[in-house]
């Protein structure tokens, strides 16, 4: 499955199910309290329970969670190794021109726990979201007007054709590469670069058709009927209950157990 591809398993799940304006509520109340949180503890404990969340009630199958995990992965290992190396405070380690701190350690292993649970919720989100129905409950429930939400399907749909629009890129440039010495295509930093701009290029160029065809179809001129509503019922106020309570539990349980007071923590 593409991570970025609902397939018909996440589709059917429980979270599946949930409205997903709600869930986007969600994803932004927890991204807007993790800013808050600079320790490692309160992310790490976090990320188990969605990550349990999400294996047991999103229909994501473990390899697909773990492969969508990579990229964040990445970039939480920079985000780590630029606070243990930069951020001044108790040295713990020093050689080579380098120095690491106690505070870089716990701050950076704090920014990167946030950037994996943001990855992970995301993916989330994703995977049990169709692009049809985000956007009709957006209009239906957010009361947003049609020319952004039909602008949000057509960034959506774009987003979910990026990885394979990314793999025929790179499939046509190995084509044309020089061969190595074991007769396999030589692909180096800059033939990444060429392909990431190469992607950049079209999809905005297929941004600006987009556009173009949802003016020229008279787009936001007048009200618009909805053709399959969304519901929004108790089970979705439950389902945000829940995610809030047990935030709430999680981040009262760090404060108590003095996590949130650690070195480098803004409380």
């Amino acid at each position: 499955m593409s991570v970025l591809q609902p397939d018909a398993l996440a589709l059917a799940s429980p979270l599946a199910r949930r409205n997903p304006t709600v869930k986007l509520a969600l994803l932004f109340v927890v991204s807007a309290v993790l800013l808050l949180v600079l320790d490692p503890v309160t992310p790490a404990v976090l990320y188990v329970l969605v990550a349990g969340a999400v294996l047991v009630g999103a229909g994501v199958r473990p390899r697909a969670l773990l492969v969508a995990q990579l990229p964040f992965v990445a970039f939480a290992v920079g985000v780590l190794l630029v606070n243990m190396l930069s951020r001044p405070g108790e040295v713990v380690w020093q050689g080579a021109g380098l120095r690491v701190t106690t505070e870089g350690i716990w701050v950076g292993a704090g920014l990167a726990g946030r950037t994996l649970l943001m990855g992970l919720l995301s993916v989330a989100f994703v995977a049990t979201t169709d692009g049809v129905a985000l956007v009709t409950s957006l209009h239906q429930h957010a009361r947003l007007g049609a020319k952004v939400t039909f602008a949000v399907l057509a960034g959506y749909r774009l987003l979910q054709q990026m990885g394979a629009e990314w793999q025929t890129i790179r499939r046509a440039q190995s084509v044309r590469a020089p061969l190595g010495r074991r007769g396999r295509p030589r692909v180096g930093l800059r033939g990444h670069a060429a392909s990431a701009f190469a992607l950049l290029v079209g999809s905005v160029r297929r941004g600006d058709r987009v556009a173009g065809t949802l003016e020229l179809r008279g787009l936001g001129d007048g009200e618009r009927t909805t053709w399959r509503p969304v519901p929004l019922d108790r089970r979705d106020a439950v389902f945000a209950v829940v995610v809030l309570g047990v935030l709430g539990l999680v981040l009262v349980g760090a404060s108590a157990a003095g996590v949130l007071e650690g070195p480098g923590a803004l409380f």
